[in-house]
């Protein structure tokens, strides 16, 4: 046998001090974002790894938080579909008990996400199924884009959080559920299309659409052939809400500060502005979620309190048509006659705006008038 002489032990020990390195550092705690089909909150966690590839956090400025989520399949993955649910806030959700009820007898098939204006007080907390589902937000203020850069936000969470989620329902914390979550589940995903009120030729079109200026949006948005109104509140297919994020030309327009503030509306103008441009047959020009402008008041709607609160106003509410604007232009670009598009009567899913006092009542007839079809 060889004797090690003192210079081989040597050699030896430097091979094996790279090894004892390695063994001896401590993993260090790096931010990541949950995994695409992880049922996991969307807000980043402090996780411990042991491989430098893992997912960065959600990067918090618009442009590169779009850029990226313009990348993802806009087709969901293989079935089960799930149902993003954005809710749009600056307030606590007054309705969070009944949309408990309303989310929790199902396990899978959904996904919250808020947007929570940072600068307002949120007392009491998001909790339960609410529980960190608030994304990266920003300051919301009526008569500015930044009702509309929100919407879109949330939209890019969504897209990137889950490949499975399939349909983008945009929904206010007036908002309340008029049907079971399966009743609504089955309503959008099996639709394919959009759900996205669009109106040619309505009042103040002109004005609105002049907002930033006298021919501000040309050349790209025409008055006339390109320009449309429609409802906040809508819901999208994937391809849709891919479409919304990866656009730039027509966002442009409508990201600008307006001269005018009475008459600026980006978050009623955009959507069904680019839908009509790039995908009108994508689309059923409509919302299902009701909302009474009879008696509006400083551009808000109706609101119902909490003495009308009744099985009887549920079922008014789900018996209700919804608005089918331009019917003529659907005609012309869809290439449906008048007595198909009059038979259409897609059910309301949602209906606002709705007191907080209302709450009481609501949770009273909600096992049995809201959350049984």
């Amino acid at each position: 046998m060889l004797t090690p002489t003192p210079f081989s032990l040597f050699c030896a020990l430097l091979l094996c001090l790279p090894l004892a390195v390695v063994f001896t550092i401590t993993t260090p705690t790096t931010t990541v974002s949950p995994a695409a089909g992880d049922d996991k909150p969307p807000s980043t966690l402090r996780t411990k790894l042991h491989s430098s590839t893992s997912r960065n956090p959600l990067p918090k400025d618009d442009s590169s938080l779009l850029r990226l989520a313009a990348r993802v399949n806009p087709n969901p993955t293989p079935p089960p579909k799930k149902i993003a649910f954005l809710f749009l806030t600056t307030t606590p959700l007054p309705f969070a008990p009944l949309w408990e009820l309303f989310f929790n007898p199902i396990g899978g098939g959904r996904k919250i996400y808020i947007h929570a204006d940072p600068t307002r007080a949120y007392d009491p907390p998001f909790t339960g199924v609410f529980a960190g589902r608030v994304i990266h937000s920003e300051p919301t203020n009526r008569h500015t884009p930044t009702l509309a850069s929100a919407a879109r936000r949330l939209l890019a969470h969504a897209l990137l959080h889950d490949p499975a989620n399939a349909v983008f329902a945009l929904l206010s914390p007036s908002c309340i559920p008029l049907h079971s979550f399966d009743f609504t589940y089955q309503t959008l995903t099996r639709s394919g299309k959009s759900f996205i009120e669009i109106l040619a030729n309505e009042t103040g079109a002109r004005d609105r659409w002049a907002a930033r200026g006298e021919d501000a949006m040309l050349p790209e948005v025409r008055l006339e052939e390109d320009f449309r109104i429609g409802s906040q509140f809508w819901s999208l297919t994937r391809s849709h809400a891919r479409m919304v994020v990866a656009d730039r030309t027509i966002w442009r327009k409508f990201n600008r500060t307006c001269v005018r503030e009475d008459t600026c509306y980006p978050e009623e103008n955009y959507f069904p502005t680019l839908i009509h441009m790039r995908d009108p047959r994508g689309a059923t020009s409509a919302t299902l979620t009701h909302v009474d402008w009879r008696g509006c008041h400083g551009g808000h709607p109706r609101m119902y309190g909490a003495d009308e609160v009744g099985p009887e106003l549920i079922n008014e509410l789900r018996n209700g048509r919804p608005r089918y604007g331009d019917e003529e232009g659907l005609m012309k670009t869809n290439g449906s006659d008048g007595s198909v598009l009059s038979a259409r009567r897609d059910p309301f899913l949602f209906a606002r705006k709705f007191s907080p006092a209302a709450v009481g009542p609501l949770m009273d007839i909600a096992a049995d008038a809201i959350l049984r079809d």
